[in-house]
């Protein structure tokens, strides 16, 4: 019966190959997979030909017994999904057993953030370099406007470079951004976040008089008409370069990141952060719980009277 599967299992490679046109990486893959549950099935003495559901199942528990992650199970599983329709579309069997079988969950992996340390260092050298006089001043300024803007009010990079010109008109502490489904929030702004676009749009209004303005508040000759996120995400990891930090962990989105996480590490109200950050749902907001948690861990061995206690008698 093994010899028999294991024909199974290469007519479906050729089927896979001829007629999806699966590229040689994954045809080796699906090979690898399927040969790694014949031998699982093997041992508990039936086959990938004629397995049950109950024996597949088996197969995933036994999978996430030996440490494989959830993404990885989630391949497996796709590939048994395939061979078995297979099977069935051939009429070598009369059922799919993996029609009733769950992908396993996901774990959601914990943001990438930066210390408070690590964003006003990245801040300070921003704004060092940009009372630099000299050539691409306004390339400096920009920088600095851009990190501001950024740490003050957590915008996803698309909302931060596609801001329009008419935000220099704006008075008072409030930014108005327009998100996803064009749904517009409003977020206070930083003092150093106000004077550094005041700063920036100075100059950028003297750069622009003689070739026309724009629209945007940060203005490109690309496609867009604004500036490319891309070329931001670049400018950003040369300046953390520049300020000692590991630019392959700093990004824009990441800085976002920082924007929540020491919003909640500060005091601030789950749903508060979630109102600010533009996410429709609550539940997007939760992967920063993970800092709440620690924060009333915290609270709770500094204030409750059976931790002070404790200390004392330590």
């Amino acid at each position: 019966m093994a010899d028999l599967s294991r024909a199974h299992i290469e007519a479906f490679l050729e089927m896979m190959s001829a007629e999806r046109g699966a590229a040689g990486n994954t045809l080796t893959s699906y090979e690898r997979d399927l040969e790694d549950l014949q031998s699982f099935l093997v041992a508990s003495n039936t086959s990938a030909l004629t397995a049950e559901s109950a024996s597949l199942s088996a197969y995933l528990a036994h999978l996430g017994a030996q440490g494989f992650a959830a993404s990885s199970q989630a391949r497996k599983l796709s590939a048994m999904r395939q061979f078995y329709k297979f099977l069935y579309a051939e009429g070598l069997r009369g059922d799919d057993p993996t029609a009733i079988l769950d992908a396993p969950k996901k774990g959601r992996s914990l943001p990438k953030i930066m210390s408070e340390d690590e964003v006003t260092r990245l801040l300070d050298l921003a704004a060092k370099e940009a009372g630099e006089a000299g050539p691409d001043q306004l390339g400096r300024l920009r920088m600095l406007a851009l990190l501001e803007l950024l740490y003050a009010t957590g915008m996803r990079v698309s909302e931060l470079v596609s801001l329009p010109i008419k935000v220099l008109d704006q008075e008072g502490r409030f930014l108005i951004i327009r998100g996803k489904g064009n749904k517009e929030r409003l977020v206070p702004l930083s003092r150093s976040a106000i004077a550094a676009v005041a700063s920036y749009g100075e100059v950028r209004r003297l750069a622009l008089a003689k070739t026309g303005d724009s629209p945007w508040l940060f203005p490109s000759t690309g496609k867009g008409g604004y500036l490319p996120r891309q070329v931001f995400a670049r400018d950003l990891k040369g300046l953390a370069a520049r300020a000692g930090l590991r630019a392959a962990a700093i990004s824009p989105h990441v800085m976002r990141h920082a924007f929540a996480s020491h919003l909640l590490q500060n005091g601030a109200d789950l749903r508060v952060v979630q109102e600010l950050l533009g996410h429709s749902d609550i539940s997007t907001t939760q992967i920063y719980t993970h800092v709440l948690e620690e924060r009333l861990r915290e609270l709770v061995q500094t204030h409750h009277p059976l931790a002070k206690q404790a200390k004392n008698r330590d």
